[in-house]
């Protein structure tokens, strides 16, 4: 229907408004896919928008060419009086002139189709091309952290300030060296998300933000929790638990705490057929580091959590090297209080 509309336009409008639509397109196509990193497809849609646009400016320049062009005057054509004849007069040599040559429109076109194709190639190596030095690890570029921007803030964040939010979190741990801190250096994010979620079992009022990145051999969680309770506090009730797994030490100054517990597995039927739903079963294990919020240990605490599906655990020093490499880079982004 809009196909139909714009042919009835006249040409020295519909032609121009063309152009104008396809430059501009094509151009913003092509400034994401160059700068904004969006791949190869978006630099291939940009360029055949951009080479629309060239050939419809070739042919309005033959139709201006053709309306400045003057028209070939006619040849007047009298008749002698009778009574005197006229001898015919001395004809002059008709003067060739060269003929102009005009441009190959197959030439133009083969040569624009090309100089897009090059462009677009250009576009689709530099997509392929390892970034930030990743090249020598084998790491390739993380998954972009989903977030629930249209969601507000619950209550707990406004009564506590200098909380973080899941975008936060997700920022800082979605590193392009996590991979290698992992000891998997070449696998590469397929999730990173981002929450703004509060502790269970306080009625709300305890901002808990949460991310979580997703490898094919582990998963990690980093969370914060706002709250009273002391590191210290957290090692005495797990003492109480006999958890044999506990291990004390200090990480980035701040008193720490190792702690090791059993994932939660949870099964919905969504009426596929193909699962049945079922009480809440005994996942994976997982290792848990939790650091103070600072080096007095006044309350509140960072939560870097890692497991995998197959039960296989990292080295605890791995664990120390991600918060050494993590914490240090959270902070606070703008947020909407209301």
């Amino acid at each position: 229907m809009l196909g139909f509309l714009v042919r009835l336009l006249p040409f020295w409008v519909r032609e121009p408004l063309i152009i104008l639509v396809g430059t501009v397109f094509g151009v913003r196509i092509l400034y994401m896919a160059l700068v904004d990193g969006e791949g190869w497809v978006p630099a291939v849609i940009g360029a055949v928008f951009l080479l629309g646009a060239a050939l419809r400016v070739r042919v309005v320049v033959h139709a201006l060419r053709a309306r400045r062009r003057p028209a070939s005057e006619a040849d007047e054509v009298t008749e002698p009086a009778p009574s005197a004849p006229v001898a015919p007069a001395p004809v002059a040599p008709a003067v060739r002139r060269p003929a102009e040559k005009k441009p190959n429109a197959f030439a133009q076109a083969f040569f624009a189709i090309g100089l897009f194709a090059v462009i677009g190639g250009a576009l689709w190596i530099e997509g392929k091309l390892p970034e930030d030095g990743t090249a020598a690890t084998g790491a390739s570029r993380p998954a972009a952290c989903r977030l629930d921007e249209d969601e507000k803030l619950p209550a707990a964040y406004r009564s506590a300030p200098e909380a973080v939010t899941g975008a936060d979190l997700c920022r800082a741990l979605n590193r392009p060296e996590l991979p290698e801190l992992l000891g998997t250096p070449t696998e590469r994010s397929v999730y990173a998300s981002g929450t703004d979620n509060t502790a269970p079992l306080t009625d709300r009022k305890v901002a808990q933000p949460e991310a979580r990145v997703e490898f094919e051999t582990y998963t990690v969680e980093l969370s914060a929790t706002y709250n009273k309770l002391t590191v210290a506090q957290y090692a005495k009730l797990t003492r109480y638990a006999d958890d044999r797994d506990t291990r004390n030490l200090t990480v980035l100054g701040r008193p720490a705490l190792l702690t090791s517990d059993h994932m939660m597995k949870i099964q919905f039927d969504l009426g596929s057929g193909e699962g049945a739903s079922g009480p809440v079963e005994q996942g994976p294990l997982a290792r848990t580091l939790t650091v103070a919020l600072d080096g007095k240990d006044r309350g509140g605490s960072y939560d870097l959590t890692v497991w995998s599906e197959s039960g296989l655990l990292p080295e605890d020093s791995v664990l120390v090297d991600i918060a050494e490499a993590v914490l240090p880079g959270i902070t606070r982004g703008t947020r909407d209080q209301d």
